[in-house]
């Protein structure tokens, strides 16, 4: 008798611990939660406090080398799905030179059609500093209430600062660092300054959840047909599969980058991605014609498995219709990313791209969308229809149509 009634009062007690430790979890979950919330009902309010500790973040990250990390957390899917719901999504850039313009019409389109909080980390050179906080803090109040910004000075290791930042384009090799600059954010969404968004960030966020868990980041082939790849025709170096990758749209889980050790051909062991990058410049400096993206293409190539391939809607250039369509995708379900490359947004060679960013540039933020972004966009269109580009023209507005159907949606409530 007495045996059993230690095995009962042994099962009894295992049973009052489960349950202990069951109710522990569950109100670390609900307060972990009420913290998010909290957190991001802070960041959405339009008050002065806000404002002022953005203005000191902001100041405080000029004097951070890159040595010194800084930067809010962000979720991940992949990392917790909870946290990746409540927290901002971070998209990231970096800007030199004249693109401040074209930056802040990136991140227009990326206010207009996304429906969740957006964190901005803009890497900027000094003097385009006052030009971003101006810019942003001036746009109306229910468009500001959707993201909060960071803006940093652009950062690099100091034994090879020149060489980095003239590689390629000015400063477009700062990507490269993101992951050891910003130790304190899980992911960032990195995107160049000529991208522009036909729909939701969050959209090309969700990747995230498919990540398995060898992948570190996702991009999109250089090229869908191989008879016009770049790279299988004139690489200096190795690259990733048949046709190479475009860098402009790169989601990046940073956490994993950090932890992960990468194969490579520069060293007989395996490397961290901080010791990576630049025996790599040292290596390849001679033979790369497209700077930071080719030491990404070389990276990626002894790691494939850490990689996952967006399809070519999400990130769709010129290549992709300049000698005719070669992007099934876009052609069937739209341009879900439009990535204005070789500076057609500017000039007169791809007048469909720069039809697309000059509507959006000149877009009044409480204009009615239909009326004032997608009719005035379809007409322009039409006079680019002696180009390839302007022939597939019903890609460039079939997902944005619904992109503005629902900006339309949502505007309505808040107009009657």
């Amino acid at each position: 008798m007495r045996r059993y009634l230690r095995v009962l009062f042994v099962c009894t007690l295992l049973v009052f611990c489960s349950v202990l430790y069951i109710f522990n979890q569950l109100v670390s979950s609900l307060e972990s939660a009420n913290n998010h919330q909290a957190r991001a009902q802070r960041t959405r309010a339009a008050e002065p406090g806000l404002r002022e500790r953005a203005h000191d973040d902001r100041c405080n990250s000029d004097s951070v080398s890159l040595w010194k990390p800084y930067g809010t957390r962000s979720g991940c899917f992949t990392d917790s799905a909870l946290r990746s719901v409540l927290e901002p999504v971070g998209l990231a850039v970096v800007a030199c030179g004249s693109r401040l313009e074209e930056t802040l019409t990136m991140l227009k389109s990326a206010v207009l059609f996304g429906h969740r909080l957006l964190h901005f980390h803009i890497f900027a050179e000094d003097d385009l500093h006052a030009g971003f906080t101006q810019a942003l803090e001036s746009w109306p109040l229910r468009f500001r209430s959707r993201f909060i910004y960071s803006v940093y000075p652009i950062s690099f290791p100091s034994e090879n600062a020149r060489e980095w930042k003239r590689l390629f384009k000015p400063c477009a090799s700062q990507r490269l660092f993101l992951p050891l600059i910003l130790q304190q954010v899980d992911c960032v969404l990195y995107v160049d300054t000529d991208v522009l968004f036909l729909r939701p960030v969050e959209d090309v966020w969700s990747f995230l959840s498919l990540f398995n868990s060898s992948h570190v980041a996702a991009m999109a082939p250089e090229h869908e047909e191989p008879r016009m790849g770049w790279y299988n025709r004139f690489s200096r170096h190795p690259y990733y599969g048949q046709t190479g990758l475009n860098s402009g749209v790169m989601l990046m889980n940073m956490t994993r980058i950090r932890g992960r050790l990468f194969r490579n051909d520069v060293a007989a062991v395996d490397l961290k991605w901080a010791d990576l990058l630049v025996p790599l410049l040292h290596k390849y400096k001679l033979n790369i014609t497209w700077g930071d993206q080719d030491l990404l293409n070389i990276i990626f190539h002894h790691n494939p498995e850490s990689l996952l391939v967006f399809p070519c809607p999400w990130n769709y250039r010129p290549d992709h219709c300049i000698y005719g369509s070669n992007c099934a995708a876009a052609e069937q379900h739209g341009v879900y990313i439009l990535h204005g490359n070789r500076g057609v947004y500017h000039d007169d060679k791809q007048p469909a791209f720069r039809a697309v960013y000059d509507i959006i540039q000149q877009f009044p933020f409480e204009a009615d969308p239909v009326r004032g972004l997608l009719d005035p966009l379809e007409e322009k269109l039409k006079s680019a229809e002696h180009t390839y580009c302007g022939r597939a023209r019903h890609a460039f507005t079939k997902r944005l149509r619904q992109s503005v159907s629902e900006l339309h949606t949502h505007r309505a409530p808040l107009e009657a």
